[in-house]
């Protein structure tokens, strides 16, 4: 999977951590269950670099008192949760969002008066719950998503079957509020957090510069044994000179270094008012391709933008929102229509995890927009029409309409919800321990 950092409308100077991840699936297995399983992101949209050279950043102060973003390239390694508090950080955020996604669902029934009988977070064993107006508040073992549960079909329900209010019973319309209803909570709550981003920490506004920055040099690694120092600027290498194109020059380098395992690299330098040439022997990786031990950014510098007044807020909001919007469904549209080069970008809940808790480690900017993201991806992936998401759902409600009001079948109904949960069941545990593998520190244990 991969992170890209691109720009929004609002300046080319801005740049998105994730610009998608082709979110989370929900599912709906019978009509009286709306069940959410926020699991896969698609990291598409953030081309040229993987989640292997993942690409993220924050600010880093220099001496020439300029600020530069921090692009971290964790060059050549794998997936890294990092620190446990930055874990949790990101696990906050993803479980804010799903809380968020379920609580659109079950207040647009509440409102309705439409009867709900199960709000939970997570699935499998209950952990804890309590119980308020009839409805069974949990929170459950694997907090990999949530649902809201209705009594349509409990049989233990004492509410008749012909209730007006039961969720079944009511016209189509009640209904695709309540399906929908999930979706619009996110695209709201991905909208406030840009409010909130804008107003109390501003916008990004970069400078490029040519070359690519290397903000930390591991100890005891290639580009420590070969004479690279952190701070260095890498103009060019092998030759082959390096523009101001962020993340393209720093995929140029990793994938020069990973073809390279033990042969020379030659790197142009610039170090303070110097420029040289430095030969580096990359180490050889487990998977034989090599590795310097370093991380690497664009060489950019940023300083931040705020609006001056409230047209001005709500100008910078707007622009942010479609520009992440955009990226989004580019990341999207480039899963469906190059899915041969897109599929192994699919990330589950471990991948997000860890991508999260690098952002959080890496400025507070970050976290606001990797929210965000993962708000948006959430709703445009949950409208596709298809089976176990809401746009699925939805485009059974349709049908019905369309019909006459005839419903399909329960049993046809049940066996097109049924297969697609199932492929989102082993879809989940395939991507589970593909990006548990993926860690840094189970990698090194095998």
């Amino acid at each position: 999977m991969l992170l890209n950092i691109s720009s929004s409308p609002i300046s080319h100077r801005n740049p998105h951590f994730l610009s998608n991840f082709n979110n989370p699936i929900s599912y709906f297995p019978r009509r009286s269950h709306l069940s959410k399983s926020h699991l896969f992101p698609n990291l598409s949209a953030l081309p040229n670099q993987s989640l292997k050279n993942r690409v993220l950043f924050g600010n880093k102060r220099y001496p020439d008192g300029g600020e530069r973003n921090d692009f971290r390239t964790r060059a050549i390694s794998g997936i890294d949760l990092g620190s446990f508090e930055s874990v949790l950080e990101a696990i906050a955020v993803l479980t804010t969002i799903i809380v968020v996604h379920e609580s659109g669902h079950f207040l647009a029934a509440s409102l309705q008066g439409i009867h709900v009988s199960k709000f939970a977070i997570g699935f499998g064993p209950i952990l804890a719950k309590f119980d308020y107006n009839n409805v069974e508040y949990s929170l459950r073992a694997f907090p990999l998503g949530g649902f809201v549960g209705f009594p349509d079909n409990d049989p233990d329900s004492e509410i008749p079957i012909d209730d007006e209010n039961l969720l079944k019973n009511r016209p189509t319309l009640d209904r695709s509020i309540v399906v929908s209803a999930g979706i619009i909570a996110n695209v709201i709550f991905a909208y406030a957090i840009i409010f909130v981003q804008v107003l109390s920490v501003g916008l990004p506004v970069q400078e490029a510069f040519p070359g690519v920055l290397v903000p930390e040099v591991k100890t005891f690694s290639a580009a420590s044994r070969d004479g690279l120092l952190s701070g260095d600027v890498i103009l060019a290498v092998d030759g082959t000179e390096l523009s101001r194109t962020g993340p393209d020059a720093v995929s140029k380098i990793v994938d020069i270094v990973k073809r390279n395992p033990k042969s020379d690299v030659v790197f142009r330098i610039e170090r303070g008012n110097q420029d040289f040439d430095i030969r580096v022997t990359p180490d050889k990786n487990f998977d034989g391709t090599g590795k310097i031990g370093v991380q690497l950014s664009p060489n950019v510098r940023i300083t931040k933008v705020r609006p001056r007044n409230v047209p001005e807020t709500f100008r910078f909001v707007g622009k942010e929102f479609m520009g992440l919007s955009s990226n989004v469904l580019d990341g999207l549209k480039q899963t469906f229509f190059n899915f041969s080069q897109t599929a192994s970008k699919v990330a589950g809940p471990v991948a997000i995890i860890a991508v999260g808790a690098e952002v959080a480690r890496s400025n507070i900017d970050g976290l606001y927009q990797f929210a965000a993201l993962l708000n948006i991806n959430l709703a445009v992936i949950n409208l596709l029409p298809l089976p176990a998401l809401d746009g699925g759902t939805l485009a059974l409600i349709l049908l019905e309409a369309v019909r006459g009001g005839r419903k399909l079948p329960v049993e046809v109904e049940q066996g097109i919800m049924s297969s697609g949960i199932m492929l989102v069941i082993f879809l989940g545990l395939f991507l589970i321990v593909k990006d548990t593998l993926s860690l840094d520190f189970i990698k090194e244990m095998l």
